[in-house]
């Protein structure tokens, strides 16, 4: 059954505007608009049409879209060469690709341990 949980996954589709607060146990994928904060114990993947206004909790974060807000990631942020970013980022590892576009601050090291979305039993 855990197996089946770490392998969850979400959308929100483009075109889709949510205003609020998530958190999940699985990776989500974010091609609409959230205004709020965005929690995972999995990856996030922001596509090209993604926006989030808030903050993004996560293990692994891969932005192409557009963040305004805070990014803290567990292991590795990864920033395509279509992502528009105006954050504070925490991360253990960053990767930017030629063309993404960085306004904030960013610290980086070796242990980046961000909070994490509890599970509820019952």
């Amino acid at each position: 059954m855990r197996e089946m949980e770490s392998q969850a996954r979400n959308l929100i589709g483009n075109g889709t505007v949510i205003k609020g607060d998530i958190d999940s146990s699985g990776d989500i994928r974010v091609d609409g608009h959230l205004i709020g904060s965005l929690k995972s114990n999995g990856r996030i993947i922001v596509g090209q049409t993604g926006i989030i206004e808030g903050d993004l909790v996560c293990k692994q974060a891969e932005i192409s879209g557009v963040i305004k807000g805070t990014i803290k990631t567990e292991d590795l942020t990864a920033l395509k060469s279509t992502s528009k970013v105006e954050v504070e980022l925490t991360t253990k590892q960053l990767m930017i690709e030629v063309g993404a576009q960085f306004t904030g601050k960013c610290a980086m090291g070796q242990s980046s341990t961000v909070a994490m979305p509890t599970q509820k039993i019952g």
